[in-house]
């Protein structure tokens, strides 16, 4: 029994199916370094930045030159976009684990300002309270800066003793002098300690 569908040539093949298929790996590399370059950029990490925006741009020119090459190919432009999508996925769920840089947290807390401060004080934290004002009368701001890795501890601190805290959280750029919990419980993103 013959097919319905007319047999396809090898280049019809190459452009219909393998071509997209390929265009798509290489955009999910190419966006997932993209936005791994400008997290790295956005933290300080400034040396490796360059390096992934040359791969990231050597990728892209070829593929852009496949595309090019077959404009008649509308399964390569859906790979082209599908690619772009999921390698931004892909980019943050890589920059979640990898969990890099400082944050600032604040709390206000309305009463118990003093033993939140102890709790994350005697957990390794470095602490400031501030007494200030709010709508409905006295509340301490607890302000804590942390590695974005223990940015889960802090917050389950803060909740245990103030489960309605008002929270806010930042990046920090740089900092200078504080004090952090030792590194003896550090681990890398693949789980490994760290030195």
């Amino acid at each position: 029994m013959e097919s319905l569908l007319p047999a396809l040539t090898s280049d019809q093949v190459y452009a219909w199916i393998i071509l997209p298929i390929i265009i798509f790996l290489a955009r999910v590399v190419d966006v997932t370094l993209g936005t791994i370059r400008i997290i790295f950029t956005s933290r300080g990490k400034r040396n490796l930045a360059p390096l992934l925006g040359f791969v990231e741009v050597l990728i892209w020119i070829v593929v852009i030159g496949q595309l090019v090459k077959n404009l008649d190919s509308a399964t390569s432009y859906l790979g082209y976009a599908a690619g772009f999508a999921v390698g931004n996925f892909v980019g943050m769920y890589i920059e979640d684990h990898l969990a890099l840089g400082t944050l600032i947290v604040r709390a206000i807390v309305p009463s118990g300002g003093d033993e939140l401060m102890r709790k994350l004080h005697d957990a390794g934290y470095g602490v400031t309270g501030v007494n200030g004002e709010g709508a409905n009368g006295p509340v301490k701001l607890v302000y804590t800066i942390v590695k974005r890795k223990h940015l889960k501890e802090v917050v389950n601190l803060i909740h245990a003793s103030h489960p309605k805290a008002f929270l806010s959280v930042e990046d920090v750029r740089s900092t200078a002098e504080g004090i952090f919990p030792p590194a003896l419980n550090d681990t890398n993103f693949l789980g490994r300690k760290l030195k």
